[in-house]
């Protein structure tokens, strides 16, 4: 689900981008290395959870009409315009976290997280 931008229209403005670090742009072609037809990711947000959005997560196959495309080294991360209002300027990470491995998100519009830092407020 996409977030939904009726008040502006997102294609008018310059955005800052997102970027990889090299440990998320290595999973990324990683996975990408083991799924056949897989592309890369597209990150999006919805509304979701105590602070207002929730980062989702898919796997690219075709991007959509309305995606814009990030590359570092390879690895391409495909973002809705209607989302880079929420999350312009944001740095993806892959981390360990205990015995997890998971992506981390650093977004500077992010004003406030949830405390299980599932959701983020702008």
């Amino acid at each position: 689900m996409d977030v939904q931008t009726d008040s502006f229209d997102p294609s008018e403005f310059a955005w800052k981008g997102l970027t990889l670090t090299p440990d998320a742009s290595a999973h990324i072609r990683k996975l990408a290395s083991q799924q056949p037809g897989f592309l890369g990711v597209r990150l999006g947000i919805k509304q979701t959870g105590c602070a207002g959005f929730g980062y989702v997560l898919d796997t690219v196959k075709e991007p959509k009409p309305d995606d814009l495309l990030f590359e570092t080294d390879g690895a391409k991360l495909w973002v809705p315009i209607s989302a880079m209002p929420f999350i312009d300027g944001t740095e993806v990470d892959y981390v360990r976290e205990g015995l997890n491995e998971i992506f981390k998100f650093n977004n500077p519009k992010a004003q406030h997280e949830c405390g299980c830092g599932e959701s983020f407020g702008v």
